[in-house]
Parts: C-alpha cells; structure tokens; sequence
C-alpha cells in the first residue's frame, strides 16, 4: 500500500480567504501528477513555499528539493549550472561537475523567477523538458534525468511572449497547470491572522506581544506591496522594538492611497476572515477591561465596526478626532461609518465588550 504524502508546508499556511484557498485546492489536485507547474504571483507572495507544498504532495516527496534562481544565474556559467559540465570542457573546469537538474534526480526541480532565463538557454531548456535528457557542458553524449520541474516568475510571460524576450513554445511546456497567487492586499482579511502567527513565531526569542487598535488599523489599510514577506519584516522589527504592545508608531510602515485600502476591500466584499489577533487600544491612559478589543474568531465585518466604534467612543464621538486617530481622512471615515450602518450620535460598544 503506497503511503500517502504529507504536507507540513500546506499545514503551516495561514489564510482563510477563499482566493487563497482555492489556490491551494486547485495545487492539491495537480501535485501528485508529473505536469510542469507554473507558480506566478508578486514578489513576497510565498511562490517557493507553494512549490515546496507541491513537492511534499508530488510522485517524489521523499526526493530532492532543489530551488534555483535564473536572476542569480551567471550568464557565462548558466549552462553549466543547470546541465553540468565535463572536466576542461572550458577555463577553469578541472574536473566534471553535476548541474541543478542532476542535484535534483528523484525529486522537484524549481526554477524561481523562469522569467529572467538568458535567451539563448531557454530552447536547450525546453529540449530537456521534452526529451528528459541532459547534455552537460563539453560532454559528447546526454544523460537521462527524473526530474519533477516546477516554474515560478511575477512576469507576465505572456506578455514576454508578444515581446519577443521568451519563447512562447517554452511558456507552454512550463505552464502545462498555472498557479496565480493572490496578493496580500487582495485578501485583507488575512492581515490579522498573519500578523499573529508571525507574533507566535518570533515569541520565543522577543517575548509576548499584542497590537493595539491603532496599529491593527494601520496594518489592514497598508497596501503590501511586498505581500506576506513584508507583514512579516513589519511585524519581527516592530515586536524586536518593544516590550510588549505594538502600536501604531511602532510599525515602520507607510500609508498608502486614503489609508483604508485593505479595508475598503473587506468591506466591498472581498469576503470575511476569521481573525486570530487579540488587539488592545493604545497605553496612554491606564488598560482596563471595557478597553479590550478582543477578536479572536469574529469576521473581517466584526472587527471593523468593533474598531470603528472603539474610536469614536474614545474620541467622544467625534468623528474628525477618531478619523484622526485611526490615521484615514474624515471622509472616508464617515463612509466607513454608513456603511457599517453606525448611528451618528450613541456609539456605545457592543455588550460583549
């Protein structure tokens, strides 16, 4: 009986918006086959970690796991990086040495940012894919190889293609099954859950941390352009920077658009997120218990009117002043507040909290 693959990568993925999980169900379904994947998605928006869960899941699991650059490639060198090359096939080659795809026998080979393969490579690429064999550098026969190759770029290929930079028959052996991975920015009800993973993981080493309502505010309106790698950077410089809450100041991030970016999205309709971060309202005045915020468990929706609410009751209602404190224009703040169906005068919190 074969043993069924695992997937520790898959597991560890923290995310519940519907784009990402659909992602993620449509990678399950292609992983065990040998089809060439094409992972596409900005830069920061986890590619090699998609492409590990499709080796954990694939044909080879228990194989090799190798990642190469084509950016970092030396061009005079990148023949023989991939395919090996035969001992003084060139200066300097004093003995034969086995390329990425021979490193990768009986496992995944993946080709990070595909996009940036020099030109005259790609047609001896695309040979290897067709044929499975391999010629390295100075040698004078090919090789067989097994490997399982996985592509991933945040070109737009396609366009490559009109352009004349990459060759359209190598786009299609590489995207025989394409993945687009969302942005970061286009699944905000994500930010939170994230936000405290990453808290969870820097723990042992920085300490306990929480975030205020200020600085939750400010992370769902930033608009990531460096997806998950920079929530990431964000979240370990600012829980490295101080004892133990995280407010606003503390994340040494910049507003973009109006500053409610990531929630204007939530709020027309990019769906709900179970948020797993527990937020507190800022340390100026004393903590006490009507000031907890908590949001474990409670939709995208939730969590805005919870925070909305919050600011206008500290503000005394005043919506110019909780407009400010929440770093976003008046007005926008003011469509927030219709949207949310808040009334204009008694803004008391929910019993709950």
């Amino acid at each position: 009986m074969n043993e069924i693959p695992r997937s520790p990568t898959l597991e560890a993925i923290v995310g519940d918006d519907p784009a990402l999980r659909l992602v993620l169900a449509r990678a399950m379904r292609v992983a065990p086959t040998r089809i060439p994947v094409l992972v596409t998605g900005e830069s920061g928006a986890g590619k090699e970690l998609l492409a590990r869960v499709l080796h954990e899941l694939g044909p080879k699991p228990k194989g090799p796991f190798v990642a190469v650059n084509c950016g970092t490639l030396a061009r005079e060198l990148a023949e023989s990086q991939l395919f090996g090359h035969e001992r003084g096939a060139f200066t300097g080659a004093g003995s034969r040495r086995s390329g990425w795809f021979e490193e990768a026998a009986g496992g995944t080979l993946v080709l990070d940012e595909i996009g940036e393969l020099p030109m005259d490579l790609q047609p001896k690429l695309l040979r290897v894919l067709e044929t499975g064999r391999i010629r390295r550098v100075g040698g004078s026969g090919e090789t067989a190889v097994e490997v399982r190759l996985l592509a991933t770029t945040l070109r737009d290929l396609r366009r490559d293609t009109q352009r004349g930079s990459f060759r359209l028959d190598l786009f299609h052996r590489l995207a025989g099954f394409e993945l687009r991975l969302p942005a970061l920015r286009d699944r905000p009800g994500d930010i939170l859950a994230l936000a405290q993973h990453f808290l969870d993981e820097f723990k042992p080493d920085l300490g306990p941390h929480v975030i205020t309502a200020e600085a939750a505010t400010k992370l769902l309106a930033h608009d990531w352009p460096g997806n998950v790698r920079e929530l990431r950077h964000v979240i370990r410089r600012a829980a490295l920077l101080t004892s133990a809450v995280i407010d606003a100041p503390n994340l040494e991030i910049e507003a973009t658009g109006d500053g409610a970016t990531g929630m204007s999205r939530a709020a027309d309709g990019s769906g709900p997120g179970a948020a797993a971060v527990d937020l507190v309202r800022s340390p100026a005045a004393p903590l006490v218990d009507s000031d907890l915020l908590p949001l474990r468990n409670k939709s995208f929706e939730q969590i805005q009117t919870d925070v909305f609410v919050w600011a206008l009751r500290r503000n005394g209602n005043s919506r110019r002043r909780a407009a400010a404190a929440l770093g976003i224009s008046r007005s926008t703040f003011c469509d927030r507040v219709r949207r949310l169906g808040l009334a204009p005068g008694a803004c008391p919190l929910p019993a709950s909290q």
